[in-house]
């Protein structure tokens, strides 16, 4: 089999191993956090920062929940990082962003932090500062969902099925997850562009 339709029939295998239960779980927390005007604030490294900031306009635009990403302002992330450390970046912002009990913090990552092997340690720090507010956490994480999994409220896994292609298939599911929730009847408030054009 080519590698082309081995890495689609993996992402076959993980769409049906998916926790929709969790998912409409997650769908109905957001829901909440809306209807109580509470913000959410997307925390992502790497590929999953990408993911945040994308999913920060679909939250916006699509089901009009006031959402962030720490990674969209470059510089204030540079010199945090330059200034205190890595470590300590987006607890930091968070702080400062005066994030609070009604509000919450969605976490895309492929492993979910963990400080024992100094994997996403901004992670972990960024969560102990959530639970320590009471903000609810949510995630969409790969592995076995790490220190986010531990903390969570919600938490969608995204299954191994090949320890080869983990990140590949963690961030192109956190897509999924993500685009899923903001079509979700229970979230969705504004038409999307393509669906409107007849």
């Amino acid at each position: 089999m080519s590698y082309a339709k081995t890495h689609l029939a993996e992402a076959a295998k993980i769409i049906e191993k998916l926790d929709a239960d969790a998912i409409e779980r997650l769908a109905a927390s957001l829901a909440e956090l809306r209807s109580k005007h509470g913000r959410l604030f997307i925390l992502g490294v790497g590929g999953s920062a990408g993911n945040a900031s994308h999913a920060v306009n679909d939250f916006r635009k699509i089901v009009g929940l006031e959402a962030y990403a720490p990674t969209d302002n470059v510089s204030e992330l540079t010199a945090r990082t330059n200034d205190e450390g890595w470590a300590s970046v987006f607890e930091g912002w968070l702080k400062v962003s005066r994030l609070g009990a009604a509000d919450a913090v969605l976490v895309f990552s492929v492993g979910g932090g963990n400080v024992e092997k100094n994997v996403s340690p901004n992670l972990v720090l960024a969560l102990k500062h959530a639970k320590s507010v009471g903000a609810k956490i949510f995630g969409i994480v790969g592995r076995d969902g790490g220190y986010t999994k531990s903390v969570a409220d919600v938490c969608v896994i995204v299954p191994t099925v090949n320890p080869e292609t983990v990140t590949p298939h963690s961030e192109a599911f956190q897509a999924v997850v993500w685009h899923l929730l903001v079509s979700h009847p229970a979230l969705k408030a504004a038409q999307t562009k393509w669906e409107s054009v007849r």
